[in-house]
C-alpha cells in the first residue's frame, strides 16, 4: 500500500494476482517492479510469533518420524526458524530452506525445486513433501516424491494424499506398515 500508494482493497487484489501469477507475492513484485528481496522479506516477514504456542502432539508425531526431515519454505530461511522455534519444533529439522536459499525462485518454479533439493542431497524416491498449496506439489511429485496436501482437499493427479490434520496424518505413519498411507 506504501510503496504503490494503494488502498487496501487494490493492494489485496494486487497481492493475490501476483500470488496467482507467479507463486508468491514477492515473485511479482520482482517481476514486475524490481522490488529488492531483502528488503521486502525484512519488512514483511516481521511478525509476532506469540500468536504461536508449542505444539507438544505434532512435535512427537514429527520426532517419530524416520529419516532426514527438511524445511522448505517460500518464506525467508530466518522466519522458517522463528516460525519452527515458536511451535517447539525447531530442533527437529535437520535444516531448513527459504526463498533466499532457491536464489529468490519461489514454489511451484521448477528451479526453485532443483536448487534447495541438489543443496539438500535429497532422494527423490525416499522422499515426502508436505505442503499447503496445491500448485507446489506438482514438480514434487514428478520428482517422485509422495506429496501430501495439508488443508483442504484438491482433486488432482500429483496429490497422493490429502489431511486437514497433520498431527493426526503422522501419527497413523507410525501404525503398522500395512496401515498407513505412504
Amino acid at each position: 500500500m506504501r510503496e504503490f500508494s494503494l488502498s487496501a482493497k487494490a493492494a489485496a487484489a494486487r497481492r493475490h494476482s501476483y500470488w496467482q501469477q507467479h507463486g508468491t507475492t514477492l515473485a511479482g513484485l520482482m517481476h514486475h517492479h524490481g522490488t529488492d528481496p531483502h528488503l521486502y522479506l525484512s519488512e514483511v516477514q516481521q511478525i509476532d510469533m506469540s500468536v504461536l504456542a508449542p505444539n507438544p502432539s505434532l512435535r512427537a508425531a514429527i520426532s517419530a518420524l524416520p529419516g532426514r526431515k527438511i524445511v522448505f519454505t517460500n518464506g525467508s530461511r530466518d522466519y522458517a526458524h522463528r516460525v519452527t522455534a515458536a511451535l517447539g519444533l525447531d530442533d527437529l529439522f535437520e535444516t531448513h530452506f527459504g526463498i533466499d536459499d532457491a536464489e529468490f525462485v519461489s514454489k511451484p518454479h521448477a528451479s526453485a525445486f532443483e536448487v534447495v533439493f541438489a543443496k539438500a542431497k535429497l532422494a527423490h524416491k525416499n522422499a515426502a513433501m508436505f505442503e499447503d498449496d496445491p500448485r507446489n506439489l506438482e514438480i514434487p511429485h514428478a520428482l517422485g516424491l509422495k506429496t501430501v496436501l495439508v488443508g483442504p482437499a484438491k482433486i488432482t493427479a500429483h496429490i497422493d494424499h490429502q489431511t486437514n490434520d497433520l498431527t493426526a496424518f503422522l501419527t497413523t505413519l507410525m501404525e503398522p506398515p500395512d496401515a498407513h498411507p505412504l
